[in-house]
């Protein structure tokens, strides 16, 4: 006699349950792959014909200026002959960079011969960076026709009066540290290769120092960026050691804010990631905050004077996880919000002014949103919550309000991608240099940070203007240290572009 399978029951519940871990587990295994094997770019590419990316349904497009759509770039192929095809192709060269002239006239050339012109051939070259010895000497005097002692010229404002380090070797470690994420070991290193010794002690005391030094300006940097009224905000982690438990490393946070207007950076550190740390930052903010859904900033939502943004990039990085579990509505979202993302690409390549933009919104990205929102009130009610479909519309219903208000001015951005790209020079330094060596070393490096950022956000070559503050700031007037911030010195020290 055949045997049939035991029958088991099971309540609805459980069954539910049951779809919910598979979905999620699902949902964890294709994380996990990714992680491990795929790509991290959020970048979405739809299969829909391009044509169904029209912002602007059945209207004709000769009333309203049309949000581009996605194009695909074809490679412009040049034609070459067969010989051409074999012959390398060079780069051409920075007219900026110093030239060095060599003459190699022919062995041949005598007194008959007439120059018809010059074959110049530019090849790169690189020569290590110069170490040298500034020898400041001041000639003693003595006058023979009177009693008034020795003369002698003073000696120059120096960075660090008891080191013999100079401002361009000093702005030199801490550039490469905080924007080449080179640990000091590495440094050394290289220092030793031109025969300088130095020790770690040696350079952690002058990058204290010159902390010190930087100090009031760094004040002043978070003064005008607390006194902005529009400002974006994200914080990351850093180890410190912690010298209680030796070993051990303690879970620090630097909080960043970016005042977009002004292209300000300001880091802050704080022991922990709780709301304490905006809260204390921007006790006396007011304006518009520009965040991501951590509950931290929470409680701004209803501190007088203080609007909340959401940033829609993180929105769609939910929906871009849900594609293994739900691709037709996953891809369904990310199409929409890549029609609002065209709108914004639009405004900036042709340069909007604020009022444009504005404009540009509420008659195209208005529509959008208003669609987006009834289907994910349709979608609230047939989705599994704990799937990933379902966290990525629960998480967007969640910031709606904030997700959405971008639209009522034209100087606010779609996400905080700014900010985060501000960041991200201390996730590579994490995993160069590890770990900050105390609390007042993890606030000096936010210090370094916000500066470097805001010269990054500026186009101004860092080392360039860390040398010039690090000689100057000793002898410039406290009322006017504003003038020392690099959104001052986007002419005199341009970055290379």
């Amino acid at each position: 006699m055949e045997n049939k399978p035991e029958q088991i029951t099971i309540s609805l519940k459980e069954y539910q349950d049951m779809r919910y871990e598979l979905a999620f587990l699902r949902h964890e295994m294709a994380e996990l792959k990714r992680m491990i094997f795929g790509s991290k770019s959020e970048r979405f590419v739809s299969n829909v014909d391009a044509s169904q990316l029209t912002l602007f349904g059945q209207q004709t497009l000769q009333q309203a200026p049309a949000a581009p759509e996605p194009v695909k770039h074809q490679p412009q192929v040049e034609k070459h002959s067969t010989a051409d095809k074999k012959r390398p192709v060079r780069g051409v060269i920075s007219p900026a960079l110093p030239r060095r002239t060599e003459i190699i006239e022919p062995a041949e050339l005598n007194e008959y011969m007439r120059k018809i012109g010059e074959e110049i051939t530019e090849i790169l070259e690189y020569e290590a960076g110069k170490i040298y010895v500034r020898c400041i000497v001041r000639p003693k005097y003595v006058s023979t026709q009177s009693e008034i002692g020795v003369t002698i010229a003073p000696l120059p404002s120096l960075p660090l009066p008891k080191s013999n380090a100079g401002a361009s070797i000093l702005a030199h470690i801490m550039v490469s540290k905080f924007v080449d994420h080179l640990p000091y070991y590495r440094q050394i290193e290289q220092f030793k290769r031109q025969g300088i010794e130095l020790s770690e002690s040696t350079i952690n005391g002058w990058f204290g120092n010159v902390s010190k030094l930087l100090t009031p300006l760094y004040d002043t940097l978070v003064t005008k960026v607390q006194s902005q009224t529009y400002l974006m905000a994200d914080e990351t982690p850093i180890p410190v050691q912690d010298r209680a438990q030796k070993g051990a490393t303690h879970r620090g946070y630097h909080w960043l804010y970016y005042a977009p207007l002004k292209e300000l950076v300001c880091f802050d550190y704080r022991t922990g990631r709780g709301r304490e740390g905006p809260i204390n930052f921007l006790n006396q903010f007011k304006g518009t905050l520009q965040t991501d859904g951590y509950a931290a900033y929470n409680y701004f939502d209803n501190k007088p004077g203080v609007t909340l943004l959401a940033c829609m990039a993180h929105a769609r990085r939910y929906f871009e996880q849900a594609q293994e579990n739900d691709a037709e509505s996953a891809q369904w979202m990310l199409l929409n919000i890549q029609k609002l993302y065209a709108l914004e690409r639009k405004a900036h390549n042709e340069n909007y002014s604020a009022q444009q933009r504005y404009d540009l919104r509420q008659t195209y990205a208005k529509p959008i949103l208003d669609e987006i929102k009834t289907w994910l009130d349709q979608q609230l009610v047939s989705v599994l919550p704990k799937s990933p479909i379902g966290k990525a519309v629960q998480y967007t219903l969640s910031l709606w309000n904030r997700l959405v208000r971008y639209i009522d001015h034209g100087q606010y951005e779609i996400d905080n991608n700014w900010a985060e790209n501000s960041i991200r020079p201390i996730a590579l330094g994490r995993k160069n240099y590890l770990f900050a060596g105390s609390h007042q070393g993890a606030h000096n490096a936010a210090m370094f940070y916000s500066f470097l950022a805001t010269c990054k956000r500026n186009k101004v070559n860092s080392e360039k203007w860390l040398k010039y503050v690090i000689e100057n700031i000793a002898e410039h007037k406290a009322n006017k240290l504003d003038e020392l911030l690099p959104n001052h010195f986007t002419e005199i020290f341009p970055a290379i572009e």
